[in-house]
């Protein structure tokens, strides 16, 4: 409505403002006159400017109650144009009730692996903590750490996305890649960030503000805000630099990685980080890339150690598939050892492996690739004191092998509930929570 229609008669709107500034007016006189010349009024006096301070209140709240029905009338006759679909407003309303009840998870990775699991974990809680590598070298976003000095912003990027509640139109320009020109195979939603770093204090905040705006469940943040560079030793001795260049020099040297580190070797954690792994029900490390996405977290030396004292449930979401240049013939097993060896403690409590199988065709394109589903060896893991969690994860995108983020999900909350919650007596809500939630899950999944 315009400002014109308000002041038409008959609307019943005017009477209740004005007579909210009568009694606006009579409080403030009342008041005015009580402080300044109460202490020379007689007891009677007092009480007739006490009685108009309360005349005052009632009138005023008279004048908004009437006032807001009248505006509810006016919203009915269709004079005010408000549409609110009451159905999925209190759907919407009860969906985030119920998900700050969820249990409190960090997440440790990077790559794509990472931002797959999280988009199915969004569904169960958004006390999410993803704590994101920052030793990505290659690509875009080593190409803007190279001429702009910030940290790499793909992964971050990708799992903001991941954990988002923005329109598929939002989420399609942040994942564009520029086809020309020489922004040719930059990313927009890169560009994005490195331009809210540059209107910010540093890179974390310049994070928090692009999780603002895309109204992010839970809590990206980079593992450091030191610029690292990641290295590899390699089992013939050869010493590597750079993220994206160690697979490529194990397989030219044909030898595999023996151990990575990273320079600055005192890196800093952000504390925000060590009380979320402190603080955390369950944290859990992967998937992705094992010596480029996983590990470099872990050479922090402060979250290594966070992880090791925490009580927390430590969970490894094993790969599907092994990585030429990383992890080639790797067992589940392998995976995990090799975790141990860099933190130089038990890390892990629980391993989730699939179990999944692909169609001959779509092995022999990974063969010829060096590459093969991950060897599952329980024996092994029971020596390591790791316990195995089996599930069938996989799905084919784009005809690669990829984890199923809702199946992994799933799963992973029923890990948490059995082995963390069930025996917590403070978390027996969260618990019936989550039972409910996967139950109206599967009902949903299985209706489509």
């Amino acid at each position: 409505m315009k400002f014109v229609d308000w002041i038409k008669p008959g609307i019943k709107i005017k009477r209740w403002v004005m007579l909210g500034i009568m009694g606006i007016m009579l409080i403030s006189f009342a008041l005015i006159e009580f402080m300044n010349k109460g202490i020379y009024y007689s007891i009677y006096y007092k009480a007739f400017y006490g009685f108009l301070i309360v005349a005052g209140v009632f009138i005023l709240y008279v004048s908004v109650t009437l006032g807001m029905k009248s505006i509810i009338v006016l919203i009915n006759k269709g004079y005010l144009n408000v549409s609110i679909d009451s159905r999925r407003l209190s759907n919407l309303i009860y969906e985030k009730r119920l998900l700050v009840k969820g249990p409190k998870i960090v997440a440790i990775g990077g790559g794509t692996g990472l931002s797959t699991m999280l988009r199915g974990l969004k569904n169960y809680t958004s006390n999410i903590t993803a704590i994101v590598t920052v030793a990505d070298d290659g690509g875009g976003s080593g190409d803007l750490r190279e001429d702009l000095g910030i940290l790499p912003p793909g992964d971050i990027r990708n799992c903001l996305l991941a954990l988002s509640d923005t329109e598929p139109l939002m989420e399609e320009l942040l994942q564009y890649r520029f086809k020309d020109g020489r922004l040719k195979n930059q990313s927009f939603g890169n560009l994005f960030l490195a331009a809210m770093d540059g209107i910010s204090c540093n890179f974390e905040e310049a994070v928090q503000k692009m999780s603002s705006v895309l109204a992010v469940t839970g809590k990206v943040i980079p593992v450091t805000l030191d610029d690292v560079v990641l290295k590899a030793k390699l089992k013939n001795g050869v010493v590597v630099e750079g993220e994206s260049n160690i697979p490529e020099a194990a397989i030219m040297y044909e030898s595999p990685v023996d151990r990575v580190f990273i320079e600055p070797e005192n890196a800093k954690a952000i504390g925000e980080t060590i009380q979320a792994i402190r603080e955390a029900d369950a944290v859990i490390l992967g998937p992705g890339s094992l010596y480029t996405s996983v590990i470099p977290n872990l050479l922090v030396k402060e979250v290594g150690a966070a992880l090791q004292k925490t009580k927390a449930l430590k969970l490894y979401v094993s790969n599907i598939m092994t990585q030429p240049g990383e992890t080639d013939e790797f067992s589940v097993s392998d995976h995990i050892k090799a975790i141990f060896k860099h933190t130089g403690g038990k890390v892990v409590d629980y391993t989730l492996v699939n179990v999944g199988g692909i169609d001959e065709k779509l092995k022999g394109k990974y063969f010829e690739k060096t590459s093969e589903l991950v060897k599952i060896d329980e024996k092994e893991l029971n020596k390591i004191g790791v316990e195995m969690i089996q599930g069938n994860f996989i799905k084919i995108k784009d005809g690669l092998v990829r984890h199923d983020s809702d199946k992994l999900a799933a799963i992973l909350v029923e890990t948490i509930m059995d082995k963390k919650l069930f025996y917590d007596k403070k978390k027996i809500v969260e618990y019936f929570y989550l039972s409910q939630r996967l139950k109206d899950n599967k009902v949903s999944n299985n209706e489509e």
